[in-house]
């Protein structure tokens, strides 16, 4: 009975680290804290397992889980080769400050982080959605910035492209 209790324990806290966030920009601060934490050495970036799948919408998750694949089969650097939350490979969060910059309708929102990264302002927009009870990351920058139109690009081999990569 005792070990039961335990394992049904366990599962509620794995529920509760996973669950999304209730409004766009918490969602987004929580990004940033696990962002931090992997600038300080510790951890996986947002982007990845196990953070990904409770920040970021089902698609974005996907794509990034793809480009995963592809650095793993390929041994070459996927479509993001740099840090999409600090904008680049090194930089440093400093005085964050997360504001919705367009108000959630219809299931969407705009999300802007500011801070700053070795002296130098830094603005981050996300584009945010609300699935899954709560508030999810869809696209990270904007325009030719978005890293969902990155994500999106072809490779030229992987297993779900049908052509292995040769190492």
């Amino acid at each position: 009975m005792r070990s039961a209790l335990v394992v049904a324990g366990l599962m509620l806290v794995s529920v509760a680290a996973f669950a999304a966030e209730p409004t766009p920009d918490a969602t987004v601060r929580k990004a940033y804290e696990v962002t931090q934490k992997t600038l300080d050495g510790g951890g996986e970036p947002p982007w990845r397992p196990p953070h990904r799948d409770a920040l970021m919408s089902k698609s974005l998750a996907a794509l990034f889980a793809r480009d995963d694949r592809y650095q793993d089969e390929s041994g070459d650097i996927g479509h993001v080769g740099a840090d999409p939350f600090i904008q680049g490979q090194d930089g440093e969060v400093k005085s964050l400050k997360v504001t919705v910059t367009q108000a959630p309708a219809g299931g969407k929102a705009l999300v802007t982080a500011s801070f700053r990264s070795f002296g130098k302002a830094m603005s981050v927009p996300f584009r945010m959605v609300e699935e899954g009870g709560g508030w999810r990351i869809d696209d990270i920058g904007a325009g030719k910035n978005s890293v969902r139109r990155e994500l999106a690009q072809p490779y030229d081999c992987g297993s779900f492209m049908g052509k292995p990569c040769k190492r």
